[in-house]
């Protein structure tokens, strides 16, 4: 069996060939795209991450509505987390303050 980090690196390879091959064709785009929902992860600031680690998980449809979020709380130190899903009311607060956020590099 292939190391998996080599296995890795092929299939991170083949996946950005995609996204590119997306980028510039409309029709692949709406194919490929259309089946990925997202998820993503957003950790709070904490003075001491090695005792307590809290943050919010979030999850989209392909149109990015989030369907789902839930808070998680962890105490790494104790090896102890964990999830609470997070109210409709309480959603709308956090979509609402990640309104202007936008994906950029740092270049």
């Amino acid at each position: 069996m292939a190391d998996i980090n080599e296995a890795a690196e092929k299939k991170l390879k083949s996946r950005i060939r995609k996204i590119k091959k997306c980028n510039k064709d409309d029709a692949e785009r709406e194919k490929f795209f259309n089946q990925l929902g997202t998820s993503f992860t957003i950790f709070f600031p904490n003075r001491n991450p090695d005792k307590l680690t809290d943050g919010l998980n979030l999850y989209t449809d392909p149109e990015g509505k989030v369907l789902f979020a839930d808070y998680f709380y962890q105490i790494p130190e104790e090896d102890q987390d964990t999830t609470v899903e997070v109210s409709v009311k309480d959603l709308k607060a956090v979509i609402e303050s990640l309104e202007q956020f936008k994906f950029q590099l740092d270049e």
